[in-house]
């Protein structure tokens, strides 16, 4: 595992604080490795989730800090969602 994914999981545990996400969802870091949360936990083990966010660490990077919004980002390319697309936003609104 990469240092890039092991401080996006420490900033995502702090935004999603142990709970208050239904679902799971898992962020592929291009080249970098994955995170998922599961039901509030945050793990940087992979598996299988109700949906995949794929993009480059940098633009992960940019919608975490809130640079950049996810809805633009899905609009523009730069991250791909496969799977539920409501659990995708639902973490959005979230993590906004």
């Amino acid at each position: 595992m990469s240092a890039i994914v092991s401080a996006a999981a420490e900033a995502l545990k702090e935004k999603i604080g142990g709970g208050g996400f239904d679902g799971s969802v898992k962020f592929d870091l291009t080249g970098e490795g994955v995170i998922r949360i599961v039901n509030g936990d945050v793990t940087t083990e992979d598996g299988d989730a109700d949906c995949t966010i794929s993009a480059e660490p940098d633009t992960f990077k940019e919608m975490f800090e809130g640079e950049l919004d996810p809805t633009a980002a899905y609009m523009t390319g730069k991250i791909k969602i496969d799977g539920d697309m409501g659990v995708a936003m639902k973490l959005g609104s979230l993590l906004g």
